[in-house]
């Protein structure tokens, strides 16, 4: 049986249109907000139609000593064009983009999941440091 650590893909979200592409300063001041910016299709645009789009990304941080990662957000995307007229017919998309902020004291990880209801579960990372206040 598969564990679900096989399950998660990845490739250059410069050539994958199913990566999540996480935007966050590489440095960032200890304790001070920031923002993280998380999409799907920054490159190559991901369809986002009833039968094939992007249904959610999750952000965590794992800080560079701590075992377990936190969540920052979990972000659903919802409207796809379907509509009781049937697929692709209500003229109303989400897109696969969100920001969250926060601050942190310790240098660490960011990590992005995404879910493609045809191509399953896709990740990258980013690393990000801390400077004194």
């Amino acid at each position: 049986m598969a564990e679900l650590k096989d399950l998660l893909q990845s490739a250059d979200w410069k050539t994958e249109k199913h990566v999540p592409v996480i935007e966050a300063p590489e440095t960032v001041k200890k304790g001070e907000l920031f923002k993280v910016t998380v999409s799907v299709g920054k490159e190559i645009a991901h369809p986002n139609q009833t039968q094939h789009h992007i249904r959610w990304i999750c952000l965590y941080f794992r800080p560079r000593e701590d075992k377990f990662p936190f969540q920052l957000g979990e972000f659903a995307f919802t409207a796809h064009g379907e509509s009781a007229q049937g697929p692709d017919t209500s003229g109303v998309y989400s897109h696969p983009e969100a920001s969250v902020s926060f601050k942190t004291d310790k240098p660490g990880t960011i990590y992005a999941i995404s879910y493609c209801n045809i191509h399953g579960l896709w990740q990258n990372s980013a690393e990000l440091k801390v400077k004194p206040a």
